[in-house]
Formats: structure tokens, C-alpha cells, sequence
């Protein structure tokens, strides 16, 4: 086998070096593919709507220059190749003139499999793709965390990866190696508006983890069964070489890999599991638990992450990577130092002992592990709660529409205050279709908690001013900027709290 320099040069003079132009390169996937093609050494340009950050800096650091707005003349010089994203449609000034000249025109999905996973005339990649409704931006930074541990016993283990979040281990979104492995976080919304497919179905898994199964996107799939038909399919592209860890605790995942080629491996809580947790456990900042492998003792696993469903990704990394000659020992080191994503029950500030949190919460069962998540990080101390606040804006294509309030009150119920905004952007959802946050607010009350609606972001951020109290956390629920209340209300906490706690500290 040759040495990971030796395949870095042979790879690299097989590149034909192109001006590629990334159409809408301020998504954090399109973001990423901009910086994987400019370590391939093409010249990349973009544009989108707006540069905003994280990206946008992620960008200027690469020195790939982003132009806004959309306009024809962005494609000027013409470039060799545009890649078109999701959120392009008709109507825009660069698919218009894209389609006008002829411009050879791709989407993200297509051009990591052609320029990363199965490049002509070079082996193809070791393809490791996390999917699943809940759970894959992080279980996809695990598994890239473990092989990264791994490469200082095997050199060859070092990953190359493509997430949909900034991993803290790594401060990036994305990484370029010469090894075989490529670890994708594999996303069932759609490619292009020319290819109406979820981008996973490019990738081409050798294994596959599939964390969850549910109802999402309500934008672009009907109902249940057209999502598990989307999965059916990436489950039918694995060949019967890999293998699949299927979470145990769904129907739906379970009825999605009933027809796999390959051998099929359950994880979770469940007693007939090849790879069980046992013994999970909480307290000191860490979540502690047992794997059992065909119900023998295999490993034993320290995280300072919380939540049931941080464990349950966790031992699938840990499968998939031992499944692929991963040693246990780096397992267990990688996870011990695993440092989440952000946007993943982040920490943004302390201030006056009351805790800021972020979270992408785009679904009612995400905000329902959020919550639960929270408990155990913020237990009773001396027989007292943290009051656990819940400020939602319901901002994803799911979460604008009426098809999970129930669901959703629920899962807002686990917090002792909940505060919703107004729908982002409701003008372009239906009447019909459209949430209707009220009576969320009403059922969360009916619960026996206190929930209100609030028709600005400044009016949330008047209230958690005047009523949040030292001790609080305050989970900020949004899969947006949220009107930049990430900003304003850390103002407005320290305005309100004149004495500041000494144990303040910002984590912005």
C-alpha cells in the first residue's frame, strides 16, 4: 500500500484544475463542497443572496471570493462548471443564463461523488455515510472524531469528511485527506431543482448508519411513506460487502432496511440488539455507559456530552468504526474528548447565573431531546430545579406547518416557560397548511405550564429581561438566525442584571 503522501500526489496529477462557480455557496454543504474543491486546487468563485456568517468567514478564510446578490454578471468570466444549489429555482438570474449559454451545470451531491467519492480514473473512496431524520450532523462528527484519533495508531485512518455543522473537535465543516475513508453526513432533502432526489442517493454508501426515521421536510415530501421510500432507496444502494446499523427503536427505520442486500446490525436499548446499552448514566458533565456486543461486555464509553440520544450516536460511531478495524481503545479516547457541534446544545453565555443555549431544532422529537438533554445537564441542586426556558421559533419547512402541533406541544411542555414567536416568514405557507402557534400555546397550557406567544423577537427578549432569574437556562430554539437574538438578548440580560455573577463568562 502506498504511503498517504504518495496517494496525495498520484491523486492530485490526475486533477484537471477548473474554474468552478458555486451558485448560493453561503449553505453550510455548499460552503463546504466550495472548500474541498479549492483544496483540490480549483479555482472557486461563488455568490448567494447574501454572505452571512459562519460562512461567510469560512469563505474569506479559504480566499474564495463570494459576490451578492444573484446577477447574471457573477458568471463573469465565464466559469468551466456551476454548481447549482438547492435553493436555486427558476428565476434566477444565474440558472438563467446557465441554461441560456449552456454552461455546463451541476448540483453539490454530483460533484462531491465525481470530484471526491468515485473521481474517474482513481480509486473510489471508503464511502461512510450517517443518515436519519434525528441525530446525523452529530453521530457524522463522532465517526470523523474516531478516525481521526485512530490515524495516530494507523496513519491510514485519517478521514476525509463533509458535515452538515462545524465540528468543535476539528473548527470546520470539512476536510480533505488522501485515505480511503470518506465520512458523509447523507441528507434526504432534495438535490436541485433539476434533480428533485435527496442528495444521499449520490453517495453511494460502502456502510451506512441510519439513526431515525420520521416525518420531515414537509415541503417537499407528502407524508411518512415518501420518506420511507427515499431511505428504502439509500438503503438499497449499500452493496452486500458493507453493512448497516439500523437504530433499534423505530418501526419505520425497521421496515426501511427489512430488504437490505448486506448484513443489518440493530443498536440501542433494546434486549435483542447485537450492540445494547446498558447502565446509562449521567452526572459530573459526562454521560457514562456499557456496550454489549451479542450480549457480551464489549466496551465501556465516557462522553462530556448529555442525552440518551448522544449515547445512542455514539455506540453506532462506535459500531460502524469497529466494523472497520477501528480499535476500541481509540474509540473510547475519541468519544472522551468528543467536543459536540455547534449549534448542538451549545453554550453561548452565562450571564448574571443565568445559562444561554443554542440548539437547531427543526423537528417536535428534536425539541423533545433537547429538553430532556437539558434536564440532565441542569439537575436539582439542594431539592431545586433549574427553571428551564424554551423560546421557539418555528422556522423550518416542518415546524411553519400544522402537521406536528400536538407533537409539538408536547415536546415544549418538558420546559417550565415556553416562549413561541410568530412563524418565520408565514406569508408563504398556506392558511391552510400553516401553524398556528396559539394553539400550541394553548394546548402547552392546558398541560399545566406557562406558555405564551410573542409577536417579535423584541418582545421575547423584554420578557426573558424582566423574568428570567439567576439559576435559569433558557434553550433558544431555532434552526435560523431567530432575528439576531443571539446577540441582542445577552444585551439585554446584562442591562437588566446590574450585578453581575463572578462565575459570568460569554462563550460567543
Amino acid at each position: 500500500m502506498s504511503s498517504p503522501s504518495t496517494q496525495n500526489t498520484s491523486r492530485k496529477s490526475e486533477i484537471v484544475t477548473k474554474h468552478i462557480h458555486l451558485s448560493g455557496i453561503c449553505g453550510t454543504a455548499m460552503a463546504s463542497i466550495a472548500g474541498l474543491l479549492r483544496a483540490q486546487g480549483h479555482r472557486v468563485t461563488g455568490s448567494d443572496a447574501a454572505a452571512y456568517p459562519p460562512m461567510s468567514d469560512l469563505l474569506a478564510s479559504l480566499g474564495i471570493p463570494v459576490a451578492e446578490p444573484y446577477a447574471a454578471a457573477n458568471l463573469d468570466p465565464r466559469p468551466d462548471l456551476v454548481v447549482i444549489g438547492n435553493a436555486l429555482s427558476r428565476g434566477n438570474p444565474e440558472v438563467e443564463r446557465v441554461l441560456d449559454e449552456r454552461i455546463p451545470f451541476t448540483s453539490m451531491a454530483a460533484i462531491l461523488r465525481e470530484e471526491f467519492l468515485a473521481p474517474s480514473g482513481l480509486p473510489a473512496r471508503n464511502s461512510l455515510v450517517v443518515a436519519g431524520t434525528h441525530g446525523k450532523t452529530t453521530t457524522t462528527s463522532m465517526l470523523a472524531w474516531i478516525f481521526q484519533t485512530a490515524a495516530s495508531i494507523r496513519p491510514d485512518f485519517e478521514p476525509s469528511f463533509l458535515i452538515g455543522g462545524v465540528a468543535e473537535n476539528f473548527g470546520t465543516s470539512f476536510q480533505l485527506r488522501p485515505t480511503a475513508p470518506f465520512i458523509l453526513e447523507g441528507d434526504e432533502y432534495d438535490t436541485a431543482f433539476f434533480d428533485k432526489g435527496p442528495k444521499f442517493l449520490h453517495y453511494f454508501p460502502d456502510s451506512l448508519i441510519l439513526t431515525s426515521v420520521e416525518f420531515d421536510h414537509a415541503d417537499i415530501y407528502a407524508d411518512l411513506a415518501q420518506v420511507q421510500t427515499a431511505f428504502r432507496r439509500l438503503v438499497n444502494l449499500v452493496p452486500r460487502r458493507g453493512v448497516i446499523l439500523a437504530w433499534d427503536g423505530s418501526p419505520h427505520v425497521t421496515e426501511c432496511v427489512a430488504h437490505a442486500f448486506c448484513p443489518v446490525e440493530r443498536y440501542g436499548l433494546a434486549a435483542d440488539s447485537p450492540w445494547r446499552i446498558v447502565d446509562l448514566r449521567f452526572a459530573d458533565g459526562h454521560s457514562r455507559w456499557s456496550v454489549l456486543l451479542q450480549g457480551q461486555p464489549w466496551a465501556e464509553f465516557t462522553m462530556p456530552v448529555a442525552g440518551e440520544h448522544n449515547a445512542l450516536n455514539a455506540t453506532a460511531a462506535a459500531a460502524l468504526a469497529f466494523r472497520n478495524g477501528v480499535p476500541v481503545a481509540a474509540i473510547q479516547s475519541a468519544l472522551a474528548g468528543f467536543r459536540s457541534v455547534r449549534r448542538r446544545l451549545e453554550v453561548r453565555d452565562r450571564i448574571a447565573d443565568i445559562t444561554l443555549i443554542d440548539d437547531f431544532a427543526h423537528h417536535p422529537t428534536a425539541i423533545r431531546e433537547t429538553l430532556r438533554a437539558l434536564r440532565q445537564m441542569f439537575p436539582a441542586v439542594d431539592g431545586h430545579s433549574a427553571r428551564l426556558w424554551a423560546v421557539l421559533e418555528p422556522r423550518s419547512n416542518t415546524l411553519r406547518r400544522n402537521v406536528f402541533e400536538q407533537e409539538l406541544a408536547a415536546s415544549l411542555a418538558l420546559a417550565d416557560r415556553i416562549l413561541i414567536a410568530n412563524v418565520y416568514q408565514q406569508e408563504r405557507i398556506p392558511e391552510s397548511e400553516r401553524l398556528h402557534p396559539e394553539r400550541v400555546v394553548a394546548a402547552v397550557n392546558r398541560s399545566g405550564k406557562h406558555a405564551r406567544l410573542c409577536i417579535s423577537t423584541d418582545e421575547i427578549i423584554a420578557t426573558l429581561a424582566r423574568e428570567a432569574a439567576p439559576g435559569d437556562v433558557v434553550a433558544i430554539l431555532s434552526n435560523g438566525g431567530f432575528d439576531g437574538i443571539y446577540q441582542k438578548l445577552p444585551v439585554a440580560l446584562r442591562a437588566a442584571h446590574t450585578e453581575i455573577s463572578p462565575q459570568s463568562e460569554s462563550f460567543s
